[in-house]
Formats: C-alpha cells, sequence, structure tokens
C-alpha cells in the first residue's frame, strides 16, 4: 500500500485476508467477533473492515433481531460478504457435459445450465474451450449477462493439473498432452481463470457448502467415469509438488493389471470405475447391454442384473467392492483422516459405499483401540462441483481484491 513500508503492507494484507475469511466462515457477524475468532486487535479490525465496507467488498447489517443494543443504545451492526460485489461463474467438465453454474461473491448460485457434450471421438482442447465459452454465455444470457460482465471463471476437469501454472499434463477431456489450458480459456474469456483438478474442487465444495464446513482436515473421494481424491490438510488443498498429489484413481493395485485410462495398467480406476465395470459387462453381459446406449443405462443394466443374481455381475462388483475397499484402507493407514467423504452423483450405488466396502476397509486398517474413520456419502453431482470451481474463482477474487482491486457491483 501506498505510503506504507513493505512489510508494514504485507502485515496489513494478510490481516485483510484474515479478516475477510473470517467475515466469510461466519457468515454474519460482528466486529467483535471478528477479532476474536482471528486473534488481531480490535482496532485493527474496525480499521480494516472500514476500508472492506467503503471498497464494497463487505457490508453492514443492522442486528435482524431487533431489541438487541448496545451499551449507548443503539442496535448493533453486523458484517457480511457483500454478495453482489462480483459476478462469479464455475464450470465442471465432465466426459459427458459441462456444467455451468454462476454465484455472487458470497457463493450463493444465481443460474446453473447444463451443455450435452458429443460422445464421439474425443475433442481437441481448442474445440472443448469453444464449447465451454458458449454454454458459459447461455448460462449469463439467462440472466441478461455478457462475457464482459464477469469478474473470473473457475474450471475443474479430470486428469493430471498443475493448478499454479495451468497446465494439463493429461486429461480424458481431451487428445493432447501438456496442454497450457489455462492460456486457452483466458484467450475465451474476458476475466481471471482458475483451473484444477475436478476432485479438488469436489473437495473445495465440501469445505464451503458440504460436510467439511469447519474442518482442517478430510479426505474426499469421487467415484464417476474416474476415481478421485481432494485432500484438506490445515484447511487447504493438497496438491503436492507437481499438483497430482492426491491421483487416488491411478494408485497401483495390481502389477501388470487391468489397462487403464491414462495409458499405465493396474490402477485402482481401471477396476471400480465407470468405463472399467462397463469393460466387463460389455463381454459377460453381451446382449443384455447396448453398445450405443447412453453409459448411464448400462450402469443400471449392470447393477440391475447383479441385484437380480446374475453371477457374473454379481462378481465384477463384488470385485470392485474388494479392490476399493482395500485401496480405502490404505488411505486410511498413510492419513490416519476424521472424516471420508465418498461425493459424487454415483454414490447412489451402494457397491461404493455399502457394508462389503467398509468390511474391507476396517478389516485392513492399522488397529488400535480408537473409533474408525467416520464415513459419510454425499450423493450430489457436477452443479455442486461447479460450485467449487466458483469458490476457487472467489478466492483467487478475494487475494487479488486485497491487493486493491475494485470489485464491479453486481446489479
Amino acid at each position: 500500500m501506498p505510503g506504507l513500508p513493505a512489510q508494514a503492507s504485507d502485515l496489513r494484507e494478510s490481516n485483510r485476508q484474515h479478516i475477510l475469511a473470517a467475515i466469510r466462515r461466519l457468515e454474519l457477524t460482528a466486529r467483535v467477533d471478528i477479532a476474536r475468532e482471528t486473534g488481531i486487535s480490535a482496532a485493527t479490525v474496525t480499521s480494516i473492515t472500514a476500508d472492506l465496507v467503503a471498497e464494497g467488498l463487505v457490508e453492514e447489517v443492522v442486528d435482524p433481531n431487533p431489541g438487541r443494543e448496545t451499551s449507548r443504545g443503539r442496535p448493533r451492526v453486523y458484517l457480511r460478504i457483500r454478495p453482489d460485489a462480483f459476478l462469479v461463474a464455475g464450470a465442471k467438465i465432465a466426459n459427458d457435459r459441462i456444467t455451468v453454474t454462476l454465484v455472487d461473491f458470497r457463493g450463493e448460485e444465481l443460474h446453473h445450465h447444463v451443455a450435452l457434450l458429443n460422445t464421439g471421438p474425443v475433442p481437441e482442447a481448442a474445440a472443448l474451450v469453444e464449447r465451454l465459452a458458449e454454454a458459459t454465455a447461455v448460462a449469463l444470457g439467462a440472466l441478461g449477462r455478457s462475457n464482459d460482465d464477469l469478474s473470473a471463471i473457475g474450471v475443474g476437469l479430470p486428469g493430471f493439473i498443475d493448478a499454479p501454472t495451468g497446465v494439463v499434463y493429461w486429461s480424458p477431456s481431451f487428445v493432447e498432452r501438456n496442454v497450457d489450458f489455462r492460456q486457452a480459456l483466458v484467450s475465451a474469456f474476458s476475466c481471471p481463470v482458475s483451473l484444477d483438478n475436478d476432485a479438488n474442487l469436489a473437495a473445495l465444495a465440501e469445505q464451503w457448502f458440504g460436510y467439511g464446513r469447519g474442518l482442517k482436515d478430510f479426505l474426499v473421494v469421487t467415484i464417476e467415469h474416474g476415481v478421485g481424491m481432494g485432500i484438506v490438510l490445515n484447511g487447504e488443498i493438497y496438491r503436492g509438488t507437481r499438483g497430482i498429489g492426491a491421483e487416488f484413481g491411478h494408485t497401483k493395485i495390481q502389477i501388470d493389471g487391468a489397462l487403464c485410462r491414462c495409458g499405465q495398467r493396474g490402477c485402482l480406476e481401471a477396476y471400480v470405475s465407470d468405463y472399467a465395470l462397463l469393460r466387463e459387462a460389455s463381454v459377460v453381459l453381451k446382449g443384455r447391454i447396448a453398445s450405443g446406449a447412453p453409459e448411464q443405462a448400462q450402469l443400471e443394466v449392470l447393477f440391475g442384473a447383479a441385484a437380480s443374481g446374475h453371477p457374473a455381475a454379481q462378481s465384477i462388483l463384488n470385485r470392485a467392492s474388494r479392490m476399493f475397499g482395500l485401496a480405502l484402507a490404505n488411505l486410511v493407514n498413510i492419513f490416519d483422516p476424521a472424516l471420508i467423504i465418498f461425493s459424487g452423483e454415483q454414490m447412489r450405488y451402494d457397491l461404493l459405499y455399502g457394508q462389503q466396502v467398509l468390511d474391507h476397509l476396517h478389516g485392513n486398517i492399522i488397529a488400535v483401540d480408537r473409533t474408525p474413520p467416520e464415513v459419510r456419502v454425499h450423493r450430489w453431482g457436477d452443479r455442486i462441483w461447479a460450485r467449487g470451481a466458483a469458490a476457487m474463482a472467489i478466492d483467487g477474487l478475494t487475494h487479488r481484491a486485497n491487493r486493491s482491486l475494485r470489485p464491479a457491483l453486481v446489479t
């Protein structure tokens, strides 16, 4: 900040960051509670929150419960994040669709749109960016807005992604490898772009909106077309030094095993993901599964056959359950988490969290005289993952706002 030594400026920016985060976390809070929550002096909280209100990032709200007054007889004034400070987009790219959600600066959803993708040949990265831009334009148009009104966009997709650089080493969503995908997105949007692995954004969604709220450490495991994991340690997403530190689906469970779509063999994903299950089902249920049918319809046939007692279908799912439970036990033995969240639309299938999986999990973890980790299931789909992408974009905006970025108020 002008007029302040660098060290003092850095301290004030850090205090602004902590205060904004506290206001977001507490949702509606008084200055005295912010000071207590952050450990920052009351005088500093008063000074910084005055700046945040003047800049349009935070707004004052008169106590919604009339009758509670301050010692001077005035109604108590609370603070909250100003929702109309920014308009933000979040997008989740899946194998067959793009889900775009538009949110305000508080993270509340304003509108969402789902654009179906061609399930034919895997597209090039440029074509995928074009489809994302089209889907975002449709979502914005529903609110009477345009690309120029966006303050930021966050994008999540499966694959090996270096979030800080925006390079996608590999993704099943497009054919090329080692693509500077964020730069391609920047060329399509007139606002800052954030990019990350979709499982990390599922963890961020849980941290902001789901079972992870208020927790500093937890794991999120996702199973859809692939297998993913998000790790939250001390309140932060863990990515590793190369951005691929949480690739649970590509841990090896079988030497020289089944071929994985990443090009290697024996990955967990090659046994328990949608495409892995259908690869086997297409052989043992030949005649029942139509090759041209949507993937979801094919999965329903497989699970229906197993439920009706078809031995081969049951064998496919039983092996997947055993392998998934064993892999989860390895996670527990490494991280010893208090909570594991199974997240994603596919959680409606008890293959992924049923008693057989839990038995394999509990039977293979280190035995101590303590309660095993809690396992919770969150059956939500791409829409909430897109909100996780939007939360990532909001987080980036918050950091930039602390460096004197003025908000473009949403109207």
